[in-house]
């Protein structure tokens, strides 16, 4: 097919956009530099955060390794540890899980597999995405009142792994539902005409499929509670604990809370272990979600 030769004196046609569509496009571009260079900003803090966490409390670590991560809480700055909060925080994290996990998953499944369409399920799923924005501090008041004082468990590790269950509990639920309604409609329909159950289908290829997801909400949240400090103070956790926590009943200390109180020592004498005690807090935070990455990409592999 012949090109048409452009006739003398008719100009071509602009394909530069004019009017109101001009305007758009430079919005538009203008609002992709601005987004960037936020989140430029937002990652040169948070580098000279890490920077300055890591100058301060990396000597501390290198100079008393393993004695910092050993020794009890100390008035001592050369003398003070983390063994107490790391235990503690294993003890409260691990109980969390084990209690979030199954009821959030369970929840999840009943929510998008076997409720009825109706409004009051639409009241409760309504009901839990707006429990996900509750502060904090609010649940450490409903834990105090409820566990520790109602049911008597006091400020103990049960109490603090339930505190912490009820507030990432809603996280685990909305994403665990997310991945199961990601799950193709076909599977569930060639499970139920071969002749399985609702429920067969549902354990045997809908939460399979679902996994990848599940695991994204679970990391989601244990990274929530693991660096919660605020619902632990309001049950009573303790700032100093100089013995290794070795029942639920036990009273206890997390890393958050033990920083938190180096942090507001005067003068500058624990600021050293508190910087370090941010960095074991990091690397336990980055190994979960490791962890959990690598157990999700394998299920996503399969």
């Amino acid at each position: 097919m012949a090109l048409e030769m452009e006739r003398p004196g008719v100009k071509a046609p602009s394909l530069r956009a004019t009017g109101r569509v001009a305007r758009r496009q430079a919005v538009s571009r203008a609002s992709h530099w601005v987004l960037f260079a936020v989140s430029i900003s937002g990652l040169g803090v948070l580098a000279f955060l890490a920077y300055d966490t890591i100058q301060l409390g990396g000597a501390r670590l290198v100079q008393d390794w393993p004695a910092f991560i050993t020794n009890y809480a100390s008035r001592f700055p050369d003398r003070a540890g983390v063994r107490a909060a790391l235990l503690g925080t294993a003890w409260v994290i691990g109980l969390t899980v084990l209690f979030t996990v199954p009821v959030g998953v369970g929840t999840a499944i009943w929510l998008e597999e076997f409720a009825p369409k109706n409004r009051l399920v639409q009241l409760v799923r309504l009901n839990i995405s707006n429990l996900a924005g509750v502060p904090s501090i609010i649940y450490g008041i409903l834990g105090l009142a409820l566990f520790a004082r109602f049911l008597g468990l006091g400020p103990s590790i049960l109490t603090g792994a339930l505190t912490l269950s009820l507030m990432v509990l809603p996280i685990v639920v909305i994403t665990s539902s997310e991945a199961i309604r990601q799950v193709p409609s076909s599977i569930r329909d060639a499970s139920l005409a071969l002749g399985a159950t609702r429920w067969q289908t549902v354990w045997h290829h809908v939460l399979p499929g679902a996994i990848p997801g599940i695991m994204t909400g679970v990391i989601l949240a244990v990274s929530r509670a693991i660096g919660e400090a605020a619902a632990l103070i309001m049950i009573g956790a303790f700032a100093f604990v100089s013995f290794d926590p070795v029942s639920w009943r036990d009273r206890f200390t997390v890393l958050p809370i033990q920083i938190y109180d180096w942090t507001l020592r005067p003068g500058e004498l624990f600021k050293p272990e508190a910087a370090a005690a941010i960095i074991v807090l990091m690397v336990v935070v980055l190994a979960l979600n490791l962890t959990a990455a690598y157990v999700r990409q394998r299920f996503r592999q399969d």
